[in-house]
């Protein structure tokens, strides 16, 4: 069951401000009735203000009132009104400024070794634009005189293994669609 938002401060609330029994709110903030007692008592939780759950959206004045009235009754948390905060997305990858260089070497590397690899696949393992890849494919970079294809596992900008899984799925879908791999080019001799 999950909990009311600032348990003790909302048992303080519920104290003063409804007829409910101990256990109840006990039960209600997932504490132990002997401490919403100490509370009650003030012994516990001297100087904390009030939580109002009704004014917060975490139960209704109907449920407080539907338990004031059963004693038996149990207190349920109300489904959020507000929505909860979507989790945080991994965003655009970090890559440290001394391999920021390296990137284009990697990205000629994929070009070349395999061509059958997408842009979004290429970006997607190295941390870089669609932009950049045509930059390099096109020999338009701004660096191009200087890129030589290196391997980015080598590099350091990504792992074998995402490598290796992104060659499969690719050459996987590509066999299931029935179209041919591409060979890499031949390496060019220095």
């Amino acid at each position: 069951m999950a909990q009311p938002l600032m348990p003790k401060a909302t048992a303080v609330w519920l104290i003063e401000k409804t007829s409910l029994s101990f256990e109840q709110i006990a039960d209600f903030v997932q504490m132990h009735p002997l401490e919403v007692q100490a509370i009650a008592d003030g012994e516990v939780a001297q100087g904390i203000i009030g939580y109002d759950p009704v004014s917060n959206m975490q139960v209704t004045r109907e449920e407080i009132a539907r338990c004031e009235a059963d004693s038996s009754a149990r207190l349920v948390l109300s489904a959020t009104a507000v929505p909860l905060p979507k989790g945080r997305g991994k965003g655009g990858r970090y890559t440290p400024v001394a391999k920021r260089n390296d990137r284009p070497d990697g990205i000629a590397w994929l070009l070349r070794n395999h061509p059958e690899l997408p842009d979004a696949q290429i970006g997607k393992l190295l941390g870089t634009t669609k932009d950049t890849i045509q930059k390099v494919r096109d020999r338009t970079h701004w660096n191009s005189a200087n890129i030589k294809p290196r391997d980015p596992v080598i590099l350091g900008l990504c792992t074998q293994g995402a490598l290796n899984t992104a060659v499969s799925t690719v050459q996987e879908r590509l066999r299931a669609e029935g179209i041919a791999i591409p060979v890499p080019a031949p390496a060019e001799s220095d």
